[in-house]
């Protein structure tokens, strides 16, 4: 049964953590998004291999952070999907699963500041719209070099307290520092069982 709108949260996830869960629980409220989907990349284009650890632990860990939240599910689409993970071949996916569903496709306004040197980014946009999340440093007046077919389909979502980031928590737990209250109880315990991020 195809719902009316449904948000796609593409992203690494290495790890997941608090920020991504409160950008999805506030794009799911401000625009009436009847169901999240997490999508863990298999093989990220834009990312070293060195850098980000196996996709079924960041599968397992974005599982066990939405457990609770009815409204959010996951898709192993990227990770069972040969070759890097580009999101234009994502979407299109997700269209002919959800042909009559509005698809929002919710990412960082960082990550929409490079969207032009995403994989066919004129598709994407009347694929998908695009649920910018502001981070500290970013704000409306960085989106005036995107040209009006690109902004037409981005819509901005602030979230306030959006400072965590994954590569500060990778970090931290490198030096040993702790990262409770980061991330939820299970990532955090599935992190310390499987010494992950360890240098």
């Amino acid at each position: 049964m195809n719902s009316d709108k449904i948000g796609l949260m593409g992203g690494t996830f290495n790890p997941i953590h608090y920020g991504h869960l409160v950008a999805a629980e506030e794009a799911r409220h401000q625009f009436n998004l009847d169901q999240v989907i997490f999508i863990p990349s298999g093989y990220p284009p834009h990312r070293t291999p060195r850098s980000v650890i196996p996709a079924e632990d960041r599968y397992i860990m974005t599982a066990l952070a939405i457990a609770t939240n009815p409204y959010f599910n996951i898709s192993r689409i990227e990770i069972e999907r040969p070759g890097p993970s580009y999101t234009i071949d994502t979407v299109r996916a997700f269209r002919e699963m959800y042909p009559d569903s509005q698809l929002f496709f919710i990412t960082g306004l960082d990550a929409i500041l490079e969207i032009l040197t995403w994989r066919d980014p004129y598709e994407l946009v009347k694929l998908a719209h695009f649920i910018a999340v502001t981070r500290p440093g970013y704000n409306a007046e960085c989106l005036k070099n995107l040209d009006r077919e690109i902004l037409d389909n981005v819509s901005l979502l602030e979230i306030p307290g959006y400072a965590i980031s994954s590569t500060l928590i990778r970090e931290r737990v490198a030096q040993g520092k702790p990262i409770r209250y980061m991330v939820p109880e299970p990532v955090e315990a599935y992190i310390r069982k499987h010494g992950l991020y360890r240098q």
